[in-house]
């Protein structure tokens, strides 16, 4: 797909992965929508490349169907759909308090799975309502995010490798329902990026994650997962799977 003059809806877009993912669209000529839970983050970032911010909880499917009628009014009916929105929790089954921490299991889950496959629907919905866009009949594509926690998750992760490993699970059923519209599916399983959870680490916690990487043994940059954004989109035969994109990491079990 040529991404000069689409739409583009991008969620969490207001910050790390998906900030850099809705600029690096914008820069190729897309129209994007960001949507974002925080209003001031999403108008920030839109209004540097000239798209719209709305604010959202992607957990709300009401709020998610009214973010969608707005983008639709506004720019169009949205061919490239990123779900970057999600939440990093860390917590043991059984911590030494003996509480269970049912609440924060339940809210990851809610928050990364459930809420991206809100999103999804809605933008199947409003794909598959419009004309196709080439010979094959493509009428758009849809990104969602999971993690190297899928096939990795470490002690602590459980709730957290669960939603991800829900988002991967859910990648190729969606792909083959979708595919007689014309809509592709794909996952991005990153490992360690620099965003908002990684710019906490100590220098010495950060250097001894780096020091695990095979190559580059560096974090990767934002940049480089909407690298691979751009080129789910512009490959046309990129359908119902999902690529790790994590310097060959393998995540040690703690």
């Amino acid at each position: 797909m040529d991404i000069s003059g689409q739409i583009a809806l991008v969620t969490g877009g207001g910050s790390g992965l998906g900030e850099a993912t809705a600029r690096r669209l914008a820069r190729q000529g897309a129209r994007v929508a960001v949507l974002d839970l925080s209003a001031d983050a999403a108008a920030r970032v839109a209004d540097q490349i000239g798209g719209i911010g709305i604010a959202v909880d992607v957990s709300d499917p009401a709020a998610v169907e009214a973010a969608f009628a707005r983008v639709a009014a506004e720019l169009g009916v949205p061919r490239i759909v990123v779900n970057c929105a999600g939440i990093g929790t860390a917590g043991r089954i059984l911590p030494r308090d003996g509480a269970l921490p049912l609440e924060a299991f339940e809210r990851t889950l809610r928050v990364n799975l459930y809420g991206s496959y809100v999103v999804l629907s809605h933008a199947a919905r409003a794909m598959a309502g419009a004309e196709p866009l080439d010979g094959d009949g493509a009428r758009g594509v849809i990104i969602n995010t999971a993690s190297v926690a899928w096939q990795d998750g470490q002690i602590g992760q459980a709730a957290y490798a669960a939603s991800k490993g829900g988002i991967v699970s859910m990648t190729l059923p969606a792909a083959r329902e979708l595919a007689r519209f014309g809509i592709r599916v794909m996952a991005i399983a990153p490992g360690l990026f620099e965003t908002a959870m990684s710019a906490g680490l100590p220098p010495e916690a950060r250097t001894a994650l780096e020091a695990g990487l095979p190559f580059p043994s560096r974090i990767g940059r934002p940049n480089e997962f909407a690298m691979l954004v751009e080129q789910i989109v512009q490959n046309p035969l990129l359908n119902g799977e999902v690529i790790r994109i994590d310097s060959a990491v393998r995540l040690a079990p703690k």
